[in-house]
């Protein structure tokens, strides 16, 4: 482990140096293609915590950590006029908590879904074209960034998405919570922890997205594959028979002089998934069965769905507000996210210029997840789902506060401390709480 850290450790230093030499790949207000590179190290431990109970999949309650490496590279052209093509390798590597993914709703390290074992391993991340058809209304300045060229839009557009691509890369954008790299870590603050959005285990699929921008509102639509199986990382194509759905509508607005947007989002999925109640009924049924009985009752096309609300609002130059709220039906087993069925998160996020170090950021956040009626009679009843089951439940909604200092070590490379406290781990108010501690590094250049 200690061999396998340093290396780490000597890749993030060497990018470092990389950023701190590498420039644009062009000069001028438009770029026709663009290299970008970024690479993240995130170290985790928890103490040990109070645990009168366990089950098959609860978080170890002896102290433990954890960690993630990811290194992508983000490759985009202009093939034509308005459009643009984009390919992102990555290599990544991370062992989780318990030495698997389970025993929280909120996990704690948003990187961790890309992580297969401590051997990195390459995969294609993102294999997209993006088309953008101008429609008028004045020009707005684009920003280089990772998957997006410099260059100007029309403030009216349309915009198509199509390809392999992950579905928060076109919805729930928030200017405060969204990047596990470079801000909050915890799953839910980088989207709403109930929007279960279809995709592999890795957060990726193939489909294709629709943005209408008009003035101050944008209408957007996508469809998105799903994994053949829940949770699973091999994709199922039938587009036409299991889907991930969404629609958002985004306004953009000022509050005295300040800069704000509202999103509502509203998703639908088929796929052939779980009923709780028949999960429970069969375990209620056959008491010695294994309690993971959403794997005998998973069969014929269910539908899954959801709506939330996410906020971002700035405050002055310096400090900007977030809240996202999401509600689903909560009927059927998670398809591709995690194990909630309710979730608001809100927080702020402060940028150290206010005190002369314009590259660090202080936030602080609040989240609360919580299960329907269905998921928790199941567990209750005893029965284990994919990520989480303490063989028994003593309910209470999961509950965690995450705060960090991201400072800026120069250009293009950052360290984070951060920390989470999570009250009721997995809905069990007869565990924890649990204490997480966090050293990130991460560089991009």
């Amino acid at each position: 482990m200690r061999k396998t850290a340093a290396f780490y450790c000597l890749w993030l230093a060497l990018s470092a140096l990389l950023a701190a030499s590498v420039c644009r790949a062009q000069s001028g207000d438009e770029e026709t293609r663009s290299a970008k590179y970024q690479s993240t190290y995130n170290w985790q431990k928890h103490r040990s915590f109070s645990s009168p109970s366990a089950g098959p999949n609860s978080l170890s309650s002896a102290s433990e950590t954890m960690y993630t490496f990811s290194t992508t590279a983000h490759w985009g052209a202009r093939v034509w006029s308005g459009g643009e093509l984009y390919f992102n390798p990555e290599i990544a590597a991370g062992v989780p908590f318990s030495g698997s993914l389970v025993g929280l709703g909120g996990f704690t390290n948003g990187e961790i879904t890309r992580a297969g074992g401590s051997d990195p391993k390459p995969y294609v991340q993102r294999l997209f074209l993006r088309q953008t058809w101008n429609r008028g209304g004045g020009a707005e300045k684009v920003e280089s960034d990772f998957n997006q060229m410099a260059g100007s839009v029309d403030k009216n557009r349309w915009v198509l998405t199509v390809g392999n691509f992950s579905t928060l890369d076109v919805f729930d954008d928030n200017a405060y919570a969204k990047d596990p790299r470079t801000q909050f870590m915890n799953w839910g603050s980088w989207t709403y922890a109930a929007f279960d959005y279809a995709a592999d285990a890795r957060g990726f699929g193939w489909g294709a997205a629709v943005e209408w921008y008009q003035d101050d509102w944008v209408l957007r639509w996508g469809r998105m594959t799903g994994p053949r199986e829940p949770n699973a990382l091999q994709v199922d194509f039938a587009l036409g028979k299991h889907y991930g759905d969404q629609v958002e509508l985004e306004h953009r607005h000022e509050v005295m002089g300040q800069p704000g947007k509202v999103r509502v989002l509203a998703w639908r999925n088929r796929a052939i998934l779980a009923s709780f109640n028949d999960a429970t009924a069969y375990l209620k049924a056959h008491p010695e069965a294994d309690p993971q009985t959403v794997f005998k009752v998973r069969h014929g096309e269910k539908i899954k769905y959801g709506v939330g609300i996410n906020l971002e609002q700035a405050v002055n130059d310096w400090v900007g507000v977030f809240l996202r709220a999401m509600k689903t039906d909560g009927r059927t087993e998670t398809y591709a996210f995690t194990e909630v069925d309710n979730s608001l998160a809100m927080g702020l996020l402060i940028n150290g210029a206010s005190w002369g170090r314009a590259s660090d950021h202080v936030g602080l956040a609040w989240m609360r997840n919580g299960l329907s009626a269905d998921r928790r009679k199941f567990l209750e009843a005893g029965g284990v789902s994919f990520f989480i089951g303490d063989r028994g439940l003593s309910y209470r909604p999961e509950s965690i506060l995450e705060g960090f200092y991201s400072v800026g070590m120069g250009k293009g490379l950052w360290v984070t401390g951060d920390y989470q406290r999570i009250q009721n781990p997995a809905y069990n108010a007869s565990r924890g709480p649990v204490n997480v501690l966090a050293v990130r590094l991460h560089a991009e250049f």
